[in-house]
């Protein structure tokens, strides 16, 4: 047990590190071939140029660690198999991200994303990572498919705010290995710990005042991509079958600013392919709230739901429910508190 825990704390440590070390590197790289962030539309939220290579770093931090994994230790392998989708798949959507990175600042149209994202979803699928509660199994593959490529959207949209994308990575990422110690989920264990670790590395300087980069579209797809394959390895309903839907409120702010910018436009007859300053975030700052303040708000949220998740996991069905009833009237009365906030 002991040498377990010290090989998850390796692998949280290896993540961080690369991914720490390598960031200020990609993003003198980033300034060099002048990929930059340029405030040149309506949408945007910050003031100056800024790199956008952080994905780049939070990509080699996590695959640094699986490649440590692979040569020193001796997983079954199903795990290897499981860690080998995420990895084969993860690639994709980075180089997708990086490809539109390239790109900006138009960058690459939702469409051809999307067929990528698809592929990604079907090798995740091919290696056995999917929904088994669900049958028939078109059904299952087809849910899966959905929830991956929503997922691997919803950081995208939610990375609009110093920090804001990466600590909610970091705590769903905790949260999933929380959640999947007890089963000894290896590849979940392992993977969760490798990503958190990542977004952690990188956390600084996404931060900094002076040398501040941006994950980049290669950095939120990537994040969102890894948790929604992650999420797909947890026995959740050992204890009652309510639990299956844990990682909702594990991913729930980026799920719910997804949900809620998407209705928001299609109830202004606008796209929600397209963006606008309508999430919840920048509508907390219109409050009042400073952005290290609204960053703060939103991961005390994600690890309070994170919480949630523990317990409905835990609990009796019954108690389950009361859960998941509490949390969808707080989820009803913030979201309609956030609607009547105006924006531009």
């Amino acid at each position: 047990m002991k040498s377990y825990a010290g090989l998850l704390i390796a692998s949280f440590g290896c993540s961080a590190g690369v991914s720490f070390l390598m960031t200020p590197l990609v993003r003198l790289l980033s300034v060099r071939l002048g990929v930059l962030d340029t405030p040149s539309l309506a949408v945007k939220t910050h003031k100056e140029p800024t790199p956008v290579f952080g994905g780049v770093a939070i990509y080699l931090g996590f695959m640094a660690t699986m490649l440590l994994l692979r040569l020193t230790t001796n997983f079954p392998t199903g795990t290897l198999y499981n860690l080998r989708s995420l990895v084969f798949g993860g690639s994709l959507i980075f180089a997708l991200g990086l490809i539109d990175d390239l790109k900006r600042p138009r960058g690459i149209d939702y469409k051809p994303k999307f067929v990528v994202q698809m592929l990604a979803a079907a090798l995740l699928i091919q290696f056995g990572l999917r929904m088994r509660f669900l049958q028939p199994d078109y059904v299952a593959y087809a849910v899966t498919m959905v929830w991956v490529v929503g997922m691997t959207n919803a950081f995208n949209i939610v990375d609009i705010m110093d920090g804001l994308s990466s600590s909610q990575a970091a705590v769903a990422a905790l949260a999933f290995l929380m959640i999947s110690l007890p089963s000894e989920e290896l590849y979940v264990n392992f993977a969760s710990a490798a990503l958190a670790g990542a977004a952690i590395g990188f956390l600084p300087w996404n931060l900094s005042k002076k040398r501040k980069i941006f994950m980049g579209d290669s950095g939120s797809l990537l994040i969102g991509f890894l948790l929604a394959g992650i999420s797909l390895g947890t026995r959740y309903s050992e204890v009652n079958d309510a639990g299956v839907f844990a990682p909702l409120l594990i991913l729930f702010v980026p799920t719910f600013d997804t949900l809620f910018v998407s209705l928001l436009r299609l109830n202004q007859g606008k796209s929600p392919f397209r963006g606008s300053r309508d999430h919840f975030a920048l509508r907390l700052e219109k409050l009042g709230f400073s952005r290290e303040r609204v960053v703060l708000i939103a991961t005390a949220a994600a690890g309070f739901m994170g919480f949630c998740a523990f317990l409905v996991t835990q609990l009796p069905l019954r108690g389950a429910i009361v859960v998941y009833v509490l949390v969808a009237i707080l989820v009803l009365w913030v979201g309609r508190r956030m609607a009547l906030v105006e924006m531009e």
